[in-house]
């Protein structure tokens, strides 16, 4: 068994054609039969495949991928990307800037959408997640966030001026006041 690798041009355009075949002699003559077209695989596979038929005989000294590779489970990053880029289309993170405490306020905004708990635990959230990563923040503790949400306080008025400047603009919005209704029937 080999590889069968080739590249020819037609009408100005290149193609790969990539084999697996197999010799064989009919009165004396050698003939090759196809097993498999590997022209989709990546260069990568067909140097794995090349390189195991080279060492067919010995494989084990290859390595063994079930002993050899260990695998662990990372940072999970699905909710912390998904409320970052949900925070930039609402204008969240702009209204917020970004300073170091902003980062903060954000990650406890995102803390409190993805599992409800204390500062503390918010610490221990980042640490499950990847948090400082997506963010661009170093490490922090519970203290940080704690002058994070005095900063808020402090900036709330304007972080929500900002935030209905982004939404509305110049365009203010209609509201419409519903008098309270009383019930017919005492």
């Amino acid at each position: 068994m080999f590889i069968d690798a080739s590249t020819y041009t037609r009408n100005g355009k290149t193609y790969r054609r990539v084999l697996l075949r197999n010799s064989y002699r009919v009165n004396g003559k050698v003939r090759h039969s196809t097993i498999a077209n590997l022209s989709s695989c990546s260069d990568e596979e067909v140097k794995a495949l090349k390189l195991a038929l080279q060492n067919k005989n010995r494989l084990e000294s290859l390595g063994n991928i079930q002993t050899d590779v260990q695998t662990k489970q990372g940072l999970s990053v699905g909710a912390v990307w998904a409320l970052s880029q949900m925070a930039k289309q609402l204008g969240l993170t702009k209204a917020l800037g970004n300073t170091r405490l902003s980062k903060l306020s954000l990650w406890l905004v995102m803390a409190c959408v993805i599992e409800q708990g204390s500062r503390l635990s918010a610490v221990r959230l980042a640490q499950r997640h990847n948090a400082c990563d997506i963010l661009g923040l170093d490490g922090f503790n519970e203290n940080d966030l704690y002058a994070a949400m005095d900063e808020l306080a402090e900036n709330q008025m304007e972080i929500e001026k900002k935030l209905f400047e982004f939404r509305y603009g110049d365009e203010k919005p209609h509201f419409y006041l519903v008098p309270e209704r009383k019930p017919l029937f005492f």
